[in-house]
């Protein structure tokens, strides 16, 4: 073994091996993800309706609006997503999700039932999406592989509002007891932009899983909910619909598994060094070239010379030429530009002294890379060629 060869060798084992760069999603795929979700507080409510006036504590009259009768702070809650999509394998994905959010009930202010002292319930959303993505890849901007994949999306769809026994105790003079209590649900018009980072977990063996952080804004417009205000002995006194626009803010840990994904190619192994080696001990040499060139550099020149004159002094019998290629280029394309090389390095040999019977010249092109990248990656140690005294 040469002294560069086992140079080589040893800055391949110290590599991350186990890592592989963000790849394009490709194919069909599923995802899942959960995470603490705020309401963003104070939420208002209007009321509409012919009994606005009475809730409000005004006189009825004719079918009015009244705005911001009321508002709600709801503390930290959680929310979940399942989706199923399919990735185009050029960064763009489209899903269809389905979402659940829960936050409980921390204060109730209005409602002409100020102060209101106690509070309790929950409000719950559900729903259905559909989504946009697209997934950057650094690795475009020249600056190589990328193990960290950033990704932003948008989606609309139909979420339901629940109102689950929802009630604020009023304790105010002359209205001590007296309840405001929502139970009910309704659906409409929701939309969300989503930011998020996903890094492949390839070192588990496993390709296509993938773990991501996203941030999701969620806002449900026009949700039109019953309310009710109850005496001390629990009579309805009045009833409207509130119209309540929502938005949520959610931080999420999730998986994603690309269905179908090829498996990685293997990372490269160094050989191990012969433990006793003999006068036909097989000698390798490696000549690097320049970025989509087969021409020799001067220290090309001076490794094959060093190539030529051993193969004399211990009488190796057959000369094994072969030219490699990094994965800047399509694969037809290597597959020339390695053979042009392996061909260089011949005439070399035969300008050298070598018997041109004695060569025998072979080609791989990117398939046998010293280094595993990504497909487009220019890598110098792969464009090379072996020589291989036997």
């Amino acid at each position: 073994m040469t002294i560069r060869k086992a140079l080589l060798a040893a800055t391949m084992l110290t590599l991350p091996a186990a890592v592989a760069s963000a790849q394009p999603v490709s194919g069909p795929y599923i995802g899942v993800g959960a995470g603490a979700n705020w309401v963003n507080n104070p939420e208002k409510f209007d009321i509409t309706g012919r009994t606005a006036r009475e809730i409000a504590g005004l006189p009825a009259s004719a079918d009015v609006r009244f705005n911001d009768v009321g508002k709600a702070n709801y503390e930290l809650g959680w929310g979940a997503v399942l989706s199923l999509g399919w990735g185009f394998g050029n960064g763009l994905r489209a899903e269809v999700e389905g979402n659940f959010r829960e936050n409980e009930v921390d204060s109730i202010r209005g409602f002409n039932l100020a102060p209101i002292a106690r509070t309790g319930g929950f409000q719950r959303t559900y729903g259905v999406m559909g989504n946009a993505f697209y997934d950057f890849d650094p690795g475009f901007l020249g600056i190589g592989p990328s193990y960290v994949q950033p990704y932003v999306g948008v989606g609309a769809g139909y979420v339901w509002t629940d109102f689950h026994n929802i009630r604020g105790v009023s304790g105010a003079p002359g209205n001590v007891g007296t309840q405001l209590y929502a139970n009910d649900t309704d659906g409409s018009f929701a939309f969300q932009g989503i930011a998020g980072l996903a890094v492949p977990f390839t070192w588990l063996g496993i390709p296509g899983l993938t773990s991501t952080i996203e941030y999701r804004f969620m806002g449900i417009l026009g949700a039109d909910l019953q309310v009710s205000s109850l005496s001390a002995g629990n009579r309805t006194l009045q009833s409207a619909k509130l119209d309540v626009d929502k938005y949520n803010h959610s931080v999420m840990l999730g998986v994603r598994y690309a269905l179908f994904q090829p498996a990685p190619a293997p990372a490269p192994v160094a050989p191990a060094p012969a433990v006793a080696p003999a006068p036909q001990t097989a000698r390798t040499y490696l000549v690097f070239f320049d970025f989509n060139r087969a021409d020799l550099t001067g220290r090309a020149r001076e490794i094959i010379g060093e190539a030529a004159q051993n193969s004399r002094r211990v009488g190796a019998t057959r000369i094994e030429v072969a030219g490699h290629a990094d994965r800047s280029g399509s694969p037809q394309y290597n597959q020339r530009l390695s053979q042009r090389r392996a061909e260089a390095v011949a005439s070399e040999l035969v300008a050298r002294g070598v018997n041109r019977g004695e060569i025998g010249v072979s080609a791989y092109g990117e398939s046998r890379p010293l280094v595993q990248t990504a497909d487009g990656v220019r890598e110098p140690q792969n464009r090379r060629v072996e020589i291989v005294l036997r």
